[in-house]
């Protein structure tokens, strides 16, 4: 029986990428994992996946997928979403926001002026989005005095990458993560942000096959990428362990979380963390003793 056996995940933007291999990194220990996304018809993206086949996946993995279109800019969907857990289980023990609107044109090289205002949108789903989740899920584990919120983040939240909107973005969801843990504590229930190194989605994979040139930049340089399975594969380690809250309010980077529970990617091995190239977290955790950071209490 897997470590999260009985347990219950929702894990957002999960048709295809991150999500995707979050959700079955969750599986493989047994997890009950709600897959969400917008993606319902095969070929209707231009990339491949959508959250039914994500979920089919999940059950092959040992897990039970729960596939659920849901456009994450839209509050009713969300609400919907959450009540529907709530409703078929009872109870909510992971939430991993990791849905992004990402654009098409987002490794492009144009200044910010040059981009359209669309890309704003990143705002809306990858930041916002992650509040109202989390908002819902809080309300679930709050009384239940347990929970795990992940937000999915990266180096970016301290090191220019891609553009403005992006580093924005990062930024603000490993503040949010963070600021809810404060709120949270109290209740039990964990909030944090995992930085991701480069992931080897279909969507990074197609990039890199056009540009063959982004394999020289330290950000995406295949040598010290990973799968989408091995985030997941780290969720699940951190949800299994039973100090996880002395996490709550962290930024960590993924590859130095495996290195602390044991877990490697799919091929036995683990991505290096990239601190000292591309930068530090800046959030420790609440709980930690940290003059830089105090914590008003009232």
């Amino acid at each position: 029986m897997g470590s999260l056996a009985g347990r219950v995940a929702v894990v957002t933007g999960a048709s295809r990428g991150v999500g995707k291999g979050i959700a079955l990194a969750l599986a493989e220990q047994g997890a009950t994992v709600y897959v969400t996304g917008r993606t319902v018809t095969p070929g209707s993206h231009p990339l491949p996946g959508t959250v039914g086949e994500t979920a089919l996946e999940v059950d092959r993995r040992g897990g039970q997928g729960i596939a659920v279109q849901v456009d994450h800019a839209d509050d009713e969907q969300v609400a919907a979403l959450f009540d529907r857990v709530e409703r078929e289980q009872g109870r909510l023990d992971i939430l991993v926001n990791n849905a992004f609107s990402l654009p098409e044109d987002l490794t492009e090289p144009q200044p910010f002026w040059q981009k359209p205002l669309s890309n704003w949108e990143m705002v809306d789903v990858g930041v916002r989005s992650n509040f109202v989740a989390a908002w819902h899920a809080a309300r679930i584990m709050a009384p239940a005095k347990s929970g795990l919120i992940v937000a999915t983040s990266g180096y970016v939240g301290v090191t220019y990458t891609y553009g403005v909107v992006f580093g924005i973005c990062k930024s603000a969801v490993d503040r949010m993560a963070r600021d809810m843990a404060v709120e949270l504590e109290p209740y039990g229930v964990t909030s944090l942000s995992m930085w991701l190194g480069l992931t080897f989605t279909e969507r990074a994979e197609r990039n890199l096959r056009r540009d063959p040139a982004m394999t020289a930049r330290t950000v995406t340089n295949p040598q010290v990428g990973s799968t989408v399975e091995f985030p997941g594969r780290v969720i699940a380690a951190l949800a299994a362990d039973p100090q996880l809250i002395r996490r709550s309010g962290g930024t960590w980077i993924a590859a130095e979380l495996a290195q602390d529970y044991g877990v490697t990617d799919v091929d036995g091995q683990t991505p290096p963390s990239l601190r000292a190239q591309r930068g530090s977290p800046i959030w420790p955790p609440v709980r930690a003793p940290n003059p830089t950071h105090p914590e008003k209490k009232t």
